[in-house]
């Protein structure tokens, strides 16, 4: 796994001490309020982890799943394959993801909770891929910004694969070309 690794782009220290920046935040920002961690599976599942831990004050969570498919590697149609559990009436809802890129499946989740009147909604994401927007869409919260490479670990996938790395690293381009 490690002999497709292009280089390390960012470290499991520097991740953590990104995560407990965010979780202070977040914990300042809440304070009092109703908290709701949606979590757009399956990325962002590592990352949801570790912010919730980082997080000192009540919060609930709660999962999504959702499917982009479309021409090649770009997000065309949306579908929800596992919607949330709670309903969102009353909470102040962040939803958790790994990495913001095109922004067009975050767009339409957005939209989508946005019908079902949380009391306010945000974006937390870990990663932050200008480069690649193609919708006007910002997050409210954001760990770094990344290049616009073939990034891999630490929920992050190619293929399924390289998720459980505990940093973030380009991938080799003969590997996804």
């Amino acid at each position: 796994m490690l002999d497709d690794i292009k280089e390390i782009l960012i470290t499991e220290e520097e991740i953590e001490k990104l995560i407990i920046k965010l979780g202070g935040q977040i914990s300042i920002d809440y304070a009092g309020r109703n908290l709701l961690l949606v979590s757009v599976l399956k990325g962002s599942i590592v990352f949801m982890a570790d912010l919730m831990r980082a997080i000192t004050i009540h919060c609930k969570i709660d999962f999504m799943a959702v499917s982009s498919y479309g021409a090649g590697t770009t997000s065309g149609s949306v579908k929800i394959i596992k919607d949330l559990d709670i309903d969102l009436d009353g909470y102040d809802v962040l939803i958790v993801e790994d990495i913001l890129d095109s922004g067009k499946t975050l767009s339409y989740i957005l939209e989508l909770l946005k019908g079902r009147h949380p009391k306010s909604l945000k974006i937390c994401t870990l990663f932050d891929k200008p480069d690649r927007r193609q919708v006007d869409l910002k997050a409210d919260y954001t760990g770094a910004e990344v290049p616009d490479e073939f990034i891999v670990g630490y929920g992050l996938d190619c293929d399924e694969r390289y998720r459980n790395l505990p940093f973030v690293a380009v991938l080799k381009p003969h590997i996804y070309s």
